[in-house]
């Protein structure tokens, strides 16, 4: 039983991105490692830019100072 799990942020999220994602990990599961579809667990842990820090600063800081 494989189990993915994804952390991102926020940005550029939609149902949609998040279908293809889940879609193609799965895709990769099958083709790479032959696991059957039914039996791979994708979860995707949305965490907003607030609460994610990179490079000493928080992600909604490094953003805002590239909106600027």
């Amino acid at each position: 039983m494989p189990f993915v799990n994804l952390k991102t942020t926020t940005t550029n999220l939609t149902r949609e991105t998040k279908a293809q994602v889940v879609r193609e990990f799965s895709e990769t599961l099958v083709r790479v490692l032959g696991k059957k579809p039914e039996s791979i667990h994708i979860v995707i842990d949305v965490v907003e830019d607030e609460n994610w820090g990179h490079a000493g600063s928080l992600v909604a800081d490094t953003r805002k100072l590239a909106r600027d």
